[in-house]
């Protein structure tokens, strides 16, 4: 993409939950001077946003709707970043991803639908290579911190040994419409299996391992359980595409739960929540449970934070690395995914020359890291 384009970055989504935060972080950014846009179906609430957030004219409005691929088309084609937090992604993803292509526009979402990223995986990472295009999924929490965090731990280990890497994740954050419908949709069509890690035919090199049971860890000192999201799928796909994961790679992914009791209620709540997303009508109240553009106050946001313990072993070498930040769904997945966009418009010259579908560390890597610890994320190596 040599052409010049009127913006750097095209946020598409800003009148959602997410996508309002995500507005308002980029609004603020006003030391870096960069050019951006805001997209969505509807001027009217696109212009409301702008006046809430503190901008004017400066800051370009366009219209696009998913259910139009010219109208993407045409949004990919102005900028040299499409940003969206437009979810259930297995829904409106798609089109946008061609789009940007077609364009030649680099894209990066906030997903963490599995099924999404495998289509994706699938069907476009081949054009994208073609094209010189960078698609990244996966942001924001799914998976910048576990991908950056288990990369931050993996550089400071011989690359020429067998590594192995466990990740533990806690946090008290809550849902807003958007996450929770995404969720909804992935429990419907995939019940809680596990997301299926691609694997290219005879890798070996890089496999997922580790005691996948409920059990008290020794590293948190409370009960912790096999987390079946799409950070472990990101995190291999990083180390199969880079050397420095070792000779060998293995990853296991939990959530830190803390208490016995707490653990079971939330097995038995996830379990009631799966059987009824099985099932049409209580799977249409589930979405009504939750609407779409709404999520938790600022003040409950203010409240929340998460902890990333990563510890990497290989041979008699361990080290121990964590993340922590704020609210990881909202507050801090639009940093992370403001961050990344301007990361991919900002830090060309940085970035490795690779193209097609891609993860956050694979694509960005350094750059993306310092990013976020200037923005007041933690990543750090911890002295045991």
């Amino acid at each position: 993409m040599t052409e010049p384009r009127p913006f750097d970055i095209v946020l598409y989504g800003a009148t959602g939950f997410t996508g309002r935060l995500t507005a308002e972080y980029l609004a603020q950014q006003g030391g870096f001077p960069f050019r951006w846009a805001m997209a969505g179906r509807s001027l009217d609430k696109l212009r409301q946003i702008r006046t809430e957030i503190g901008v004017g004219e400066e800051v370009t409005l366009i219209r696009a709707d998913s259910d139009d691929p010219a109208s993407l088309v045409a949004m990919a084609g102005q900028t040299r970043v499409v940003l969206t937090t437009v979810g259930p992604y297995i829904r409106y993803g798609e089109p946008l991803v061609k789009a940007a292509i077609e364009a030649g526009a680099d894209y990066a979402d906030i997903t963490g639908e599995p099924e999404f990223v495998n289509t994706i995986l699938d069907r476009y990472d081949a054009p994208a290579r073609e094209r010189g295009v960078r698609i990244v999924n996966c942001c924001g929490f799914d998976s910048v911190p576990h991908d950056l965090g288990v990369y931050m731990v993996v550089k400071e280990l011989p690359d020429d040994a067998a590594v192995t890497v466990e990740g533990f994740i806690s946090t008290d954050a809550s849902f807003s419409g958007g996450t929770w419908h995404s969720a909804i949709e992935m429990i419907s069509r995939r019940g809680l299996r596990g997301p299926k890690v691609k694997s290219p035919a005879g890798d070996g090199r890089v496999v997922a391992s580790g005691k996948r049971t409920i059990h008290r860890s020794d590293v948190t000192g409370g009960w912790v359980a096999p987390l079946p999201t799409i950070d472990p799928q990101v995190i291999l796909r990083s180390a199969r595409a880079l050397p420095i994961y070792g000779q060998e790679f293995r990853y296991v992914h939990y959530l830190d739960v803390g208490s016995l009791p707490k653990l079971i209620g939330l097995g038995i709540g996830v379990g009631a929540l799966a059987g009824m997303a099985q099932i049409k009508p209580t799977r249409d109240l589930l979405y009504k449970l939750q609407p779409q553009g709404q999520g938790p106050s600022a003040e409950k946001r203010a409240r929340s934070h998460f902890q990333v313990t990563i510890i990497g072993r290989a041979g008699d070498q361990k080290v121990v690395g964590k993340v922590n930040g704020g609210d990881p769904g909202y507050t801090e997945t639009a940093k992370m995914a403001a961050e990344s966009a301007l990361c991919l418009a900002l830090d060309r010259d940085r970035l490795p020359d690779r193209a097609g579908v891609l993860t956050p560390v694979v694509t960005m890597g350094d750059p993306l890291l310092e990013r976020l610890r200037a923005a007041g994320m933690i990543f750090e190596i911890v002295v045991e």
